[in-house]
């Protein structure tokens, strides 16, 4: 007999997957190439060239009983002190390889940091619209998300429904900017009044609460937005962190934790999440990815790329009557349904070959997602099919 929570994980199984696999079905019976899956945000362009050659050169030159070794479970400290080298040069934070964990992914990042900070029964605040998975990693370790609505002008957080979210049970505020799905990028203003309402928290109810930064898409920004890095709003800041897009390497599953020493207790917490890393069976993060990003750990993907298909679709679906929130980072774009039950927009879609995400498997209805992270020959020719599911909503007339 299967688990309870197993059981509830089935239920609520993960919505994008689920269009993938129907975006492949369709795929099947029409052809690949007249199906326009905007469903997952697997990265469109390869990964950097010197990162390949950083692999053959670990290959042909490292002593593989060490290369494909176990070490300590909080990773390599070369490559540790790599990544707070660059990070203490990009940001001016002040890391060593101490203050570094490297994980398996951020989805791995994350199940190790709420492993270490969350007791049965405490709460996760996340702002909506947000990542589907982050309910399951917390229910892993019987704690519950609380959505917090955004401001449905500009999708930054409503700040009044945050601050009225706290509970004696909120543990931590897990924050994902630019988002997933939105493609916002939370301003210094947003930061700012977050970091005053968790300080206010804190001594209110006299805890310790932790902001946990999930930056995948930190790389990841358009028209001159600067990147960012959240330990400089608030002490109590954990930052969980993916190469996966950044990189191109979401099958590689490699990342790392980031925890400040202005942290409270932050020994203890990185011997937790080192613990963590261990006891959850990861053990350790990939030996031999661990080197290979090291040894590229100035490189980034072609933004260049994602920058004209964000472009095209927004402009492109705008023209066509489409409500869109202009994303300025990561490959997302957030586009209002004509009808209040996006679901029958996404069916309708399917009609015309289009794959979309429903916005409720965000915890935010009336919306769905677009993964612009396909070729760019697809998006141009996407908009034909668009056009045409435009003409059942009667969306023409609106133009830029």
């Amino acid at each position: 007999m299967l688990s309870k929570k197993i059981h509830a994980a089935l239920e609520g199984s993960s919505a994008i997957r689920a269009m993938f696999v129907e975006g492949k079905e369709l795929a099947a019976k029409v052809g690949a190439e007249n199906v326009f899956d905007f469903s997952l945000g697997n990265p469109a362009t390869p990964a950097p060239g010197r990162l390949n050659q950083a692999i053959r050169d670990l290959l042909d030159e490292e002593n593989p009983l060490t290369l494909h070794g176990y070490m300590s479970n909080s990773g390599y400290e070369d490559v540790r002190e790599a990544i707070a080298s660059n990070l203490n040069s990009r940001f001016g934070t002040d890391f060593t390889w101490k203050n570094i964990v490297m994980t398996v992914g951020a989805a791995g990042g994350l199940n190790i940091i709420f492993k270490t900070i969350l007791d049965p029964g405490d709460e996760v605040i996340v702002f909506a619209p947000f990542f589907g998975e982050y309910k399951n990693y917390a229910a892993n370790f019987d704690a519950s998300v609380v959505a917090v609505k955004p401001d449905y002008e500009t999708f930054q957080p409503d700040l009044a429904e945050f601050e009225k979210a706290f509970t004696q049970k909120t543990k931590a505020v897990l924050i994902n900017t630019p988002n997933n799905p939105t493609g916002v990028i939370y301003s210094d203003a947003t930061m700012k009044e977050i970091a005053r309402i968790l300080k206010s928290k804190e001594e209110f109810y006299h805890k310790e609460i932790y902001l946990v930064s999930d930056e995948p898409y930190r790389e990841l920004v358009y028209d001159n937005a600067k990147e960012n890095f959240l330990t400089k709003y608030y002490d109590n800041t954990i930052v969980g962190y993916s190469f996966s897009k950044s990189l191109s390497l979401p099958g590689e599953r490699i990342g790392y934790v980031v925890v400040p020493n202005e942290a409270a207790e932050a020994e203890d917490l990185l011997a937790g999440i080192e613990v963590a890393n261990r006891t959850l069976g990861f053990v350790n993060a990939p030996s031999l990815m661990q080197k290979a990003v090291a040894a590229c750990i100035d490189e980034t993907t072609n933004l260049e790329f994602y920058d004209k298909n964000r472009k095209d679709l927004y402009e492109g679906l705008v023209k066509l009557g489409f409500t869109c929130i202009k994303p300025q980072g990561a490959f997302y774009l957030w586009v209002k349904s004509p009808v209040e039950n996006e679901a029958e927009f996404v069916a309708e879609a399917k009609k015309f070959n289009l794959i979309l995400v429903k916005g409720s498997a965000f915890g935010c209805g009336g919306y769905v997602r677009l993964a612009y992270c396909i070729p760019n020959e697809k998006i141009k020719r996407s908009l034909d099919a668009f056009a045409e599911l435009a003409k059942v909503y009667h969306l023409f007339g609106q133009t830029l």
